[in-house]
């Protein structure tokens, strides 16, 4: 039953992320020419270069907000990555071992649990 629901929510997960792979290639390039600019503006000397970079750095940073549907598929690409580590994991279950012993006082927990049953 767990893997058949990790199954399910990767399929949904992979299609948000199919779904949004040109946002998330949009919001890719906008970072990146972001960076291109803040570096431009950094070595620019002259007043006038500093203000044109910084208005080339406001637009490509409005590019950059209205990808906001690009986050959900960054999210879906971790969905995705987190049911990738857990496909395999052991499913953890209680093992109780019992051990012969001659303590009257374990021996009166397992017989009491044994009576609880």
């Amino acid at each position: 039953m767990k893997k058949f629901m990790l199954f399910i929510l990767g399929l949904v997960a992979l299609f948000i992320l199919l779904a949004n792979i040109g946002p998330m290639a949009l919001l890719a390039l906008s970072v990146w020419l972001l960076y291109v600019v803040f570096k431009k503006f950094v070595k620019s000397d002259s007043t006038v270069s500093k203000i044109g970079w910084a208005v080339v750095g406001l637009i490509v940073l409005s590019i950059t907000f209205s990808n906001l549907f690009a986050v959900i598929g960054v999210a879906a690409a971790y969905v995705l990555y987190l049911i990738y580590k857990n496909w395999n994991k052991e499913e953890s279950s209680v093992v109780s071992v019992v051990e012969e012993d001659d303590d009257p006082f374990t021996n009166f927990e397992r017989q009491w649990a044994e009576l609880n049953r």
